[in-house]
């Protein structure tokens, strides 16, 4: 493969970091350009940065791992293939991202400023095209300069001896990242389609593996066409569903039900037809527009897959798979209302697995149905038997960040805030920056009064991922209780374009308006965020602050009543008993203003409007 035209270092550019980078992912797959920007920086790194971004690192370089030893690992890492049953979701690549960015960051403010040039980036890996825009968004001017290149080189003509010839030097050279991008493609072109065929399942396994689900999905559907399902139909099942995997992961869902269709059509084997009902089910319920999910279909689906795993002749294979299908059906009982439901089928499976599997054998399923219990057991009101189950799990799999973030939730919940908190922190450093932990740690912040730190929060998550809608949201809110109008709008903007139907963005956007004395615009954002949440206290506070100000005490005393249903606030009861006084209901506002007093006794608003009032009667 030719590279393409050198992209041009500009003038007045700090020096190159390394040579030009070609990013096209036919010659190293994902993090092409990433993988070539990690190996020119590691050898020079401080060992301790290395250590603090171990995951990243050995995500984007799998041929760096011997300079860059694993320090932060799941059970997963260590099981055989078969019982590495969780698929990464989509968003794991803006995490790997965002930890290499940090990397970059802190290694580069030790060195001083540096360009990086990155060439044929129209042909780049998407994890490499989402990598380029973390950089240049979480990298600033003073430290790296980033000069990319879309345009990709023609291709050489090469005769399939040729094709052979490169591959077979490639394997000798025995790099991961070739097996990734330079072999598979030499080897399609090639003269042996048994080679491609076995090229293209290492790439397949590795990608999924590693949630590259772009690069799943590619490789799969070049697969695909050169196995034989009736020759070699466990191969050519492993191709169709790991390829239809990766189309759901990426909101593909009628292409990878198209796939098990196929398999429906081509395949006589009980496990193929019961993973495929399975999988379908988990389409229709989990289909990314709310709008197209079908929960009579899904059940019906996986009540398929149960009726045939309850089949299955060998007993360890039966309970694992009837498990696996008995989860799925927890969750469409979650969606149609019925937890109780939902936890009775949990916990048969956790049964099966304790009655049929050995101790050692599958210990991330029975991890994942112990962490679902536990998000059961919590919406049935029982939650220490949640706390217990959650406890269990983080202790067999410590290195594993997201159940950190369950707990924690759970603990705050519970009003243990200092073991919710350290449990975010946890997260936060278990595994590749995300922000979730951030965003949740904000909460405890701002409800203990700290603003200031809770916005510091909600500002990281943000960096993290400025698509974050519902960090977006309580930013918004926040500043513009802070009287940050400006940067409220900006954000309430930013989040209705992701999401136009959100109530909390459109109440900021309220809040935002009404500060500006657009009260038709205000009033309009709330009613359309009540339509949405009709137990939206800040919405009906926000409308009855207009209301009053427009001269209408009784809508105002309306809405206030309606925003203090959740239960009694100092802040509501005071503005409810102005409205209550300008209705000439002088008693009841006395009433308010004892109760607001009473919550908060150091109130010198309350008590002098209190004092005025009693002076009148």
């Amino acid at each position: 493969m030719s590279r393409g035209p050198l992209a041009a270092q500009g003038p007045g550019l700090p020096p190159l970091l390394l040579p030009p980078v070609d990013a096209d992912r036919r010659l190293r797959g994902p993090y092409t350009a990433g993988g070539a920007i990690a190996s020119a920086v590691v050898p020079d790194a401080r060992p301790e940065l290395i250590a603090r971004y171990d995951i990243e690192l050995r995500a984007v370089a799998p041929d760096l791992h011997d300079l860059v030893p694993a320090r932060r690992e799941s059970v997963s890492a260590r099981l055989p293939r078969a019982e590495r049953i969780l698929v990464h979701a989509p968003r794991r690549t803006l995490r790997i991202a965002n930890g290499l960015a940090e990397f970059l960051r802190e290694h580069l403010s030790g060195t001083g400023p540096r360009t990086i040039v990155v060439e044929n980036a129209a042909e780049a890996d998407p994890t490499d095209r989402e990598l380029l825009r973390v950089l240049r968004r979480r990298i600033g001017p003073e430290l790296l300069s980033l000069v990319v290149g879309e345009e990709a080189a023609p291709e050489a003509e090469l005769s399939p001896a040729e094709h052979d010839k490169r591959a077979d030097v490639l394997e000798r050279q025995g790099t991961v990242g070739a097996r990734l991008g330079a072999i598979p493609y030499h080897r399609e072109r090639g003269s042996d389609p048994r080679r491609a065929v076995e090229a293209l399942r290492f790439a397949v396994e590795w990608c999924l593996e590693a949630g590259c689900h772009h690069a799943v999905a590619e490789l799969g559907l070049r697969a695909l066409p050169l196995v034989d399902p009736e020759a070699e139909p466990d191969l050519w099942w492993r191709f169709l569903h790991s390829t239809a995997t990766a189309l759901g992961s990426l909101h593909r869902e009628e292409e990878s039900e198209a796939l098990f269709d196929r398999a429906r059509r081509e395949s006589v084997s009980p496990v193929t037809h019961a993973a495929a009902a399975y999988s379908t089910g988990m389409l229709k319920v989990r289909h990314h527009d709310p709008a197209r999910r079908d929960l009579d279909a899904a059940l019906a689906w996986v009540n398929q897959a149960i009726a045939i795993s309850t089949l299955l002749p060998d007993p360890a294979e039966r309970a694992f798979k009837l498990g696996f299908d008995l989860n799925g059906r927890a969750l469409i009982e979650v969606r149609r209302g019925r937890p109780a439901k939902a936890l009775e089928l949990v916990q048969q499976a956790v049964d099966l697995a304790d009655r049929a599997l050995a101790p050692h054998e599958h210990p991330i399923h029975r991890l994942v149905l112990l962490a679902n219990r536990a998000q059961l057991a919590v919406m049935l009101g029982r939650p220490e038997d949640a706390l217990e189950d959650l406890d269990r799990v983080i202790a067999a799999d410590p290195g594993y960040p997201d159940y950190y973030i369950d707990r924690g939730n759970l603990l705050h919940r519970l009003g243990r805030t200092d073991a919710a908190v350290a449990d975010y922190e946890t997260a936060m450093e278990a595994g590749p920056p995300f922000p979730e932990p951030y965003y949740n740690r904000a909460e405890i912040r701002f409800t203990a009064g700290d603003h200031s730190g809770a916005l510091a929060d909600l500002d990281h998550a943000l960096e993290l991922d400025p698509e974050f809608v519902d960090a977006l949201a309580n930013r918004a809110g926040l500043l513009a209780a802070l009287g940050e109008y400006g940067r409220a709008r900006a954000d309430a903007e930013a989040g209705l374009a992701l999401d136009p139907a959100n109530p909390y963005l459109l109440c900021a956007l309220g809040q935002v308006e009404a500060a500006a004395g657009r009260h038709a615009e205000a009033r309009t954002a709330f009613d359309r965020a009540l339509e949405r949440s009709p137990s939206l206290t800040a919405a009906w506070a926000g409308r009855g602050a207009l209301a009053y100000e427009a001269g209408d005490p009784a809508g105002a005393v309306a809405d206030f009543t309606r925003a203090l249903e959740p239960g009694a606030d100092p802040a509501l009861l005071f503005n409810r008993a102005l409205a209550l006084r300008a209705a000439g209901r002088a008693q009841e506002a006395a009433a308010d203003l004892a109760r607001a007093l009473e919550l908060d006794p150091g109130d010198e608003d309350v008590r002098r409007e209190l004092a005025a009032l009693r002076g009148e009667g």
